[in-house]
């Protein structure tokens, strides 16, 4: 990474962040520098702030400029479990811990990558860092995923999630035990005020969001719940559950409140810090296939780490999770 320290002149005529970045960085395009800007790489006077920023004199500014990304992923040969392929689509059963598409800090090793060197034909419409990707799903949400191998089947597969038809299940364990059997989570979503790493319910410019969801299983302090997602907002389940006071066990991102301290089966929350990422699973996915209108639905079981959880719960004394 290329980092740049500038300081606004003091008693200079106020001007905005993005406007004195554009002219000082040798004609960086202002789109560039405000995206910079918004994902926390510019700070002024050691605090992230908005392009819109009026300097007035004296701040300091410092710039990292990241590492520049491969033109084009590089194809490699990284195991995936394929639920279904044809000539049109590849369903697969996504690892938790794999990153979907390249991005900053993640050149390879992501699910795009592995796609490369598995299909030789994935759409282009998606561009060219992700190919054949129609929906993603968190770096540590495991579970069903399709990507489209041509443009008519993108377009497809797109239209249909664009316009809410694709049915997606996905199963978390939760902190809590709500009172109701199911409920319905609705609201908008967007970039949170302070943390350009989450997203939040009380966003100004969100954009709307629904899931619903129902109570499986409960175990004291921790229940399983079932989720349907009505949208496919950015981290909508895991802002929608820790706003409505139901955190995921085991969110790296989303803090729990201290939840995990105040259970007092330590063998449990042990078992919750391994787990070392949110407890979500995409388990059921159904589409209609682009070419012949049949209806496709696929199911997986979660993973092991997962599983592990879920046995331990069920088998143990409710009352030392209480």
């Amino acid at each position: 990474m290329n980092h740049i320290t500038f300081t606004y002149p003091a008693e200079s005529e106020a001007v905005r962040l993005d406007q004195f970045l554009c002219r000082e960085m040798d004609g960086e395009s202002r789109a560039n520098v405000q995206r910079l800007i918004e994902n926390g790489h510019v700070l002024v006077d050691g605090k992230e702030v908005r392009p819109s920023l009026k300097l007035r004199g004296g701040e300091l500014v410092e710039v990292t400029v990241p590492e520049p990304l491969p033109a084009t992923p590089l194809a490699e040969a990284i195991p995936l479990e394929v639920l279904y392929e044809d000539s049109d689509l590849i369903v697969i059963n996504k690892a938790a811990g794999m990153v979907v598409h390249p991005g900053a800090g993640n050149t390879s090793g992501t699910l795009v990558n592995a796609l490369l060197a598995h299909c030789t034909d994935l759409s282009g419409i998606g561009g060219e860092l992700r190919p054949g990707i129609v929906h993603r799903l968190d770096k540590g949400t495991s579970g069903v995923l399709v990507a489209a191998k041509n443009d008519r089947a993108h377009q497809s597969l797109s239209n249909q999630f664009g316009v809410h038809s694709v049915k997606r299940i996905y199963q978390a364990l939760i902190y809590g035990s709500p009172q109701l059997e199911t409920g319905k989570i609705e609201g908008t979503i967007g970039r949170h005020p302070t943390d350009r790493l989450r997203l939040s319910g009380k966003a100004r410019n969100g954009k709307h969001a629904v899931t619903r969801w129902k109570v499986k299983e409960r175990y004291g302090r921790i229940s399983l719940v079932e989720l349907r997602l009505e949208t496919g907002r950015t981290h909508q389940i895991r802002v929608h559950l820790t706003e409505a006071g139901f955190p995921l066990l085991g969110d790296p991102l989303y803090a729990d409140g201290g939840r995990i301290n105040n259970l007092p089966d330590t063998q449990l929350r042990a078992m919750i810090n391994r787990l070392g990422r949110q407890a979500l699973h995409a388990r059921c996915l159904g589409f209609i296939h682009p070419t012949s209108g049949e209806y496709m639905e696929f199911t997986v079981e979660p993973p092991q780490d997962m599983q592990e959880l879920l046995e331990y719960l069920r088998k143990g004394d409710k009352s030392s999770i209480v």
